[in-house]
């Protein structure tokens, strides 16, 4: 059994192994064409220019550390209990990701920041979960186990559909919800 602190003193001891020998290129290319549009749309009533350098920052800096991200992510696919395990990539990554995404989009005077971070949040707290929850299942891995990137967007919908279904049972299960 893999622990969730094994992962970390993995990380620890062989970051260039665990993070850049294993960069994650289905996270950077999905990443960074979506969060670029995220970008863009935010930003654009400050003009087509400044969405635009909005966009290419963020396109840039999410395809080189989205698969770093991604890799982080699948490290703790297997790590033990699984409640430790989505707590620590959902509390580790939008730390570190929306920290320098912060800095990358403040030094460049993107516009409307505010607006623009909020939204990158947001789509990190239901990605980061989702991504976990299907590289547990097999999916969106790279590496060992891996699939094709198609094959893994084929089974994206059912993937969501489960997460939904898994995410009611557990609420249901909850000792407050018998409480209120």
């Amino acid at each position: 059994m893999l622990t969730v602190g094994a992962v970390f003193t993995n990380l620890i001891r062989h970051p260039g192994r665990t993070l850049v020998g294993r960069w994650h290129w289905k996270s950077a290319i999905a990443s960074s064409l979506i969060r670029a549009n995220i970008f863009l749309a935010a930003n654009w009533s400050a003009g087509p220019k400044a969405a635009a350098g909005a966009m290419l920052a963020e396109f840039v800096y999410r395809f080189l550390a989205a698969g770093f991200y991604g890799a982080l992510t699948q490290s703790f696919r297997s790590a033990e209990p699984p409640w430790a395990a989505l707590l620590s990539v959902s509390l580790l990554l939008p730390g570190v990701s929306h920290s320098v995404e912060l800095l990358i989009h403040w030094l460049r005077g993107t516009p409307n920041l505010r607006v623009s971070i909020l939204a990158s949040v947001c789509f990190t707290a239901i990605t980061t979960v989702f991504n976990w929850y299907a590289m547990r299942r097999g999916v969106l891995l790279v590496g060992e186990g891996q699939r094709s990137f198609w094959d893994d967007l084929r089974r994206v919908p059912g993937l969501l559909t489960d997460m939904v279904r898994d995410a009611v049972r557990f609420t249901r299960r909850l000792p407050l919800r018998n409480a209120l």
